[in-house]
């Protein structure tokens, strides 16, 4: 007999659990949720590692890595970490753990492949663009009570009902 997942939590208790570890984030490191510094910060010292000097140079770059400074010795990495370690524990546990194609089943694997590396260039250009990502100002900005936090994930959650509206019918 193979062993069937758990089911997904209650989405009440998940969201609380996350207000919590917002809150503890908030209170032990100063900031608040975000992913995007991480990834501005890996492709500083990636780009430092191939390129030193044109890296440290750079208008976009230089700022992280100037004086010396290790972009990746930062509060963000650590959250990283511990957000890829617990979603492995999370889905370990709950009998979800597999490598898989998700996503629009009509297109098959390379079409939903080269759609999904699109939507994450985009949505990793929109992050910079904007000084931020969807958790940093969605979450973080909401819990501080901006107005744009607000208006963005407003934006968001509309933008997103009319792209999953278009893309229903790939599924």
């Amino acid at each position: 007999m193979q062993n069937q997942p758990k089911p997904y939590w209650n989405p009440f208790v998940a969201g609380g659990l996350l207000g919590v570890g917002l809150l503890m984030a908030f209170v032990w490191t100063g900031h608040g949720m975000g992913a995007s510094g991480f990834s501005t910060a890996l492709a500083a010292k990636g780009s430092q590692a191939v390129a030193g000097q044109a890296a440290e140079s750079n208008a976009y770059f230089g700022g992280l890595l100037s004086g010396g400074n290790n972009p990746l010795n930062a509060w963000i990495t650590w959250q990283m970490i511990g957000l890829a370690v617990g979603a492995l524990i999370g889905a370990m546990t709950a009998g979800r753990f597999r490598f898989q194609f998700g996503g629009p089943t009509k297109l098959g694997n390379g079409k939903r492949t080269v759609l999904a590396l699109a939507g994450g260039m985009l949505a990793g250009f929109g992050a910079r663009l904007s000084l931020g990502c969807t958790s940093g100002l969605g979450l973080s900005g909401s819990a501080t009570l901006a107005t744009a936090g607000f208006l963005f994930l407003i934006g968001f959650f509309v933008t997103g009902a009319g792209i999953g509206l278009f893309m229903k019918r790939y599924w």
